[in-house]
Parts: structure tokens; C-alpha cells; sequence
């Protein structure tokens, strides 16, 4: 292992303060403050959707945020941001076989670089293994310009594969979010992830509990999935709860029409998941 001596995180690095070094990779053309994590037991638990919320509401209070979809086999931040009909441009840094990712930027300025960003067509299949997944993310963190960053959120990969034990050992996280379901909330598979992520020493801020409810015109918040609420659910796997997303059909016309960094500034509703994440990431920083 490297020293920690000139790692950028090393102020924040669990590591670093136990003197035992670290080899994490950095970035090369850029310095980012603060990489966090977003992360679940399996799919479809609206995990890229709680990454887009937190980095919109994250860049409306004034931060500079980046978002890079480590999911290489089902990249979605590209759809969520409705820049799925642009491209990231690679552009040749005179060495040889030497080259750096420019992302592409939202409406509201958030960099996204993902491999949807990269391909000729974003429906073409990625068949690959394990090794070479690792080695393209590991380039797409180090070798993309994000310049001055204060936060870049890493959308990853469900479970506790190749591609999480990657971000997880190989990256400067300061922690990680999990995103869960009601039905889901205390299960095998979520209490492995989070697991997972303490083995390897990294801070886990808090959980997400997405399709929460369905909110009534009257205002009254209708429990769909399961009668226990999800306080119940995050105090049983130790952790704080951050936010109770709502089902919101308005979240996905607003994602069709390309106005989804301007509906969820609007939404109330994603309020208190900014100003709990901050808390906790205040005190296990």
C-alpha cells in the first residue's frame, strides 16, 4: 500500500487516521471534496432515482456535484436526467493511448458520466466480465474531468458484487447511503449490503425508504407495501432513517418531459432528505 500522504481524502479517511495507509484511486483531472455512495440489496428499489434527488437537491443549495453511474450493466442516470440524447466527448491528452472523459452536463449543471454517455447506442448490450466492468469504471472515476467538485455521488451497482466490492476498496468513499423498500426494509439482502460496507470500514449514513406511500389529494399518506413504519424498519437494521420517498407518477412525466431538476427542487416532499443526510454526514465524517 501507498502512503496516505498526499491523498486528498485523507482528512476524512478512517484509514489515514489509524496510519495504515490506503490505495485508493484519484482523480486526474479534477479535486472532489466528498464521494459518497448509493447503495442497495437488489434492484429496482428506485436506487438511481434517490442519487438524482440528493444530487439536484445537493447543486440547488449551491454545491458542485458530479453523479457517475457505476452501474456499467444498467446504466439509468442518463434517462433520469434526460441527457440520454447526448454524449460524453473523449478527447486525447497527447501520450500515447492516453485520453480524458469531458461529462455531460445537466440543465442545472450537474457533470454525469456514464457508459450510456460513452456508447454509440444507449440500448447496445454490455457483455462483459467482472475484470474489465472494474477496470472502465476505475477509468471513468480517474480519467473524467469533473474539475472542482464538492460532492460526486456514485450510483452503484445492486448487491454485493464485483462492481460494489470495487467502489467499495478501490475509491475514496466517505460513506454510503442505502436505499431500501417497506417490504424489503429489514431483509436478508439489505442487511448484507450494509453489512458489506462496514466489513470494508466505510461509514454508512442512513437509509432510504423509497415508495413509501402514495400521498392523497387530502394530504394523507397512504402506506402501500407494508403497516410498519419506517422508523420501525431503520431502528432494526441500527441506522437513521434519511427520507420516506413517496410513489410520485409526477416524478416520472417530469423525467419524459426533461424538467426533473426543476419539478424536484419544487417538491417538498424530497426536503427533508438533503437537510437529514447533511446532519448525519456531519457527525460520522
Amino acid at each position: 500500500m501507498s502512503s496516505c500522504e498526499g491523498c486528498k481524502n485523507k482528512d476524512n479517511c478512517s484509514k489515514a487516521s489509524e496510519n495504515k495507509g490506503c490505495n485508493f484511486i484519484m482523480p486526474k483531472f479534477g479535486n472532489i471534496k466528498n464521494v459518497i455512495g448509493i447503495i442497495s440489496g437488489k434492484g429496482g428499489v428506485g436506487k438511481s432515482t434517490v442519487t438524482g434527488i440528493l444530487a439536484t437537491k445537493l447543486k440547488n443549495e449551491g454545491y458542485s456535484v458530479g453523479v457517475l453511474d457505476a452501474d456499467i450493466t444498467g446504466p439509468s442516470m442518463p434517462r433520469f436526467f434526460g441527457i440520454n440524447n447526448k454524449r460524453s466527448s473523449i478527447e486525447a491528452i497527447g501520450e500515447e493511448d492516453s485520453f480524458k472523459f469531458i461529462p455531460v452536463e445537466t440543465e442545472g449543471g450537474i457533470k454525469v458520466n456514464s457508459l450510456n454517455l460513452l456508447t454509440e447506442n444507449e440500448e447496445d448490450p454490455v457483455i462483459w466480465r467482472g475484470p474489465v466492468i472494474n477496470g472502465v469504471l476505475n477509468q471513468m472515476f480517474t480519467d473524467t474531468v469533473w474539475g472542482e467538485l464538492d460532492y460526486l455521488l456514485i450510483d452503484m451497482p445492486p448487491g454485493t458484487g464485483d462492481v460494489a466490492l470495487t467502489v467499495m476498496q478501490s475509491l475514496p468513499l466517505n460513506g454510503v447511503i442505502v436505499v431500501s423498500t417497506p417490504q424489503d426494509m429489514v431483509s436478508m439482502i439489505v442487511t448484507k449490503v450494509i453489512r458489506m460496507a462496514k466489513k470494508l470500514d466505510i461509514n454508512v449514513f442512513g437509509v432510504v425508504e423509497n415508495m413509501s406511500y402514495v400521498k392523497c389529494k387530502c394530504g394523507e399518506k397512504i402506506k402501500v407495501f407494508s403497516n410498519k413504519s419506517a422508523e420501525e424498519g431503520a431502528k432494526e437494521l441500527g441506522l437513521p432513517l434519511l427520507a420516506e420517498m413517496p410513489i410520485n407518477k409526477d416524478l416520472v412525466e417530469n423525467m419524459e418531459k426533461r424538467t426533473i431538476e426543476k419539478f424536484i427542487n419544487e417538491e417538498e416532499d424530497y426536503n427533508m432528505f438533503l437537510k437529514n443526510f447533511k446532519l448525519q454526514y456531519s457527525m460520522n465524517k
